[in-house]
């Protein structure tokens, strides 16, 4: 049942790619939602273990990737490695069930840890499709203002990381948007007493029918 599981959304910024090299993270976050004991008012229960790390890369970050996170070199100067940043990420991902919003750069990113065994894997992109196929624009910051997320997303934002303001596209904001909307939609859904394979495997053809 989906009350039983704790739940990590992970996001990474990358670096963008550029002719003669491959894209590297130089941003990881994540936050943690459990649906246990959550079946009433969810919206009562406080995420936990929110976590950011800036990650050092070789590579230059391009025009592109700086415009949408905003990210520079210099605050990647004294970041570490993604491979030193192994315990942690094994810390906050084992025996959980990891969360992302079109999860394609997560799982790319983390296969720099051959066989580290994170999952399952609930995408947000996905169940939203599958939950609201009405929309038009499935973008994390669209469906998340479209629900009416976006002050609550805020309020954790703020909770996590009070010595500055973080906004879209950086990877702790985006995962804690990630925690809620997932949040969200069990709560909606009254999804609690339901098998997790709803959110691993959801239904999307409602949505696939409206893309004809």
């Amino acid at each position: 049942m989906i009350s039983k599981h704790t739940f990590t959304a992970i996001d990474f910024e990358s670096a963008g790619t550029s002719a003669g090299n491959t894209d590297t993270p130089v941003q990881v976050g994540t936050a943690s939602w459990s649906a246990k004991n959550s079946a009433g008012d969810d919206t009562k229960v406080s995420l936990s273990d929110t976590w950011m790390s800036y990650i050092h890369t070789d590579n230059k970050i391009t025009w592109a990737a700086q415009q949408v996170h905003g990210i520079t070199k210099e605050q990647l100067k004294d970041a570490p490695k993604l491979m030193l940043l192994w315990p942690q990420l094994k810390l906050r991902l084992a025996d959980k069930v990891v969360v992302a919003h079109g999860h394609g750069t997560e799982k790319r990113f983390l296969r720099a840890f051959p066989a580290h065994g994170f999952g399952p894997w609930v995408d947000t992109l996905h169940l939203s499709r599958a939950a609201y196929p009405e929309l038009t624009d499935y973008s994390l910051a669209n469906i998340c203002n479209s629900l009416n997320l976006t002050d609550d997303i805020n309020h954790f934002a703020d909770l996590a990381s009070a010595d500055h303001t973080i906004i879209w596209h950086d990877a702790l904001y985006d995962s804690i948007a990630s925690i809620i909307l997932l949040r969200h939609i069990v709560h909606t859904f009254s999804l609690h007493d339901s098998p997790l394979t709803l959110l691993t495997q959801p239904n999307t053809s409602a949505w696939r029918k409206n893309q004809r």
